[in-house]
């Protein structure tokens, strides 16, 4: 099963991508983990990649391209793979397309996470950093037993300056955009279902699973 997951930050992908390839055991891969990998292996796209991002550059779409072609010919992807974090442009979906056919496969399903502006704001700008240890908490879903004190080691909590509300509405409104393109593209290919992102995490991921194992009404 070849799966692509989408969601906007703060969705709850990282929770539901370990689930996913739980239970269908295929390789869960990430943007940062496949680049990491390419580099670390000193392959002829890693080494490129590199070299733009030893610079501080961005990796172009040509060499992001062909680390996602180097990585999905791997033996442990044969059985199947969830993509993660790609693709993030409609660019980068037609050269996936253009791989898969290559490999003679297909895209068999497209998962989006969908959760409405305010509940991101609220699970993004929750956050709060202990100063002293760098324990995480947020002030709705963990938050410390004293408000603006870590429990662990009794340091002062702070909001860094990119989970601030501003900052946050700034991010999100770019990613809505390449998202909201991702969606339409995926749509018209018939391979797009959307998930309803704001239930219970339990909920989120018996929703994704029944659709995948094809029993969802």
């Amino acid at each position: 099963m070849n799966i692509v997951l989408m969601g906007l930050p703060g969705a709850g992908k990282g929770t539901q991508a370990e689930r996913i390839t739980e239970a269908f055991r295929i390789p869960h891969i990430s943007t940062g983990d496949m680049f990491r990998a390419a580099v670390k292996e000193g392959t002829e796209m890693g080494l490129e990649a590199k070299k733009f991002m030893d610079e501080g550059q961005l990796v172009p779409d040509r060499v992001t391209i062909g680390i996602v072609r180097e990585r999905l010919g791997k033996d442990d992807c044969d059985e199947g793979f969830m993509l993660d974090g790609f693709p993030r442009t409609v660019p980068q979906a037609e050269a996936l397309d253009e791989i898969l056919e290559e490999m003679g496969r297909n895209l068999d399903h497209v998962v989006y996470i969908e959760v409405g502006e305010e509940e991101l704001l609220k699970r993004l700008t929750g956050r709060r950093i202990c100063r002293n240890c760098g324990a995480t908490y947020h002030v709705v879903f963990a938050p410390s037993k004293e408000e603006g004190i870590c429990d662990k080691c009794g340091g002062s909590l702070y909001q860094r300056d990119d989970d601030k509300e501003e900052t946050v509405k700034k991010r999100l409104a770019v990613n809505m955009e390449k998202t909201q393109a991702l969606v339409d593209y995926y749509q018209k290919k018939d391979v797009l279902r959307v998930i309803n992102g704001e239930q219970s995490i339990d909920h989120v991921t018996e929703s994704i699973l029944a659709h995948l194992r094809g029993t969802a009404t």
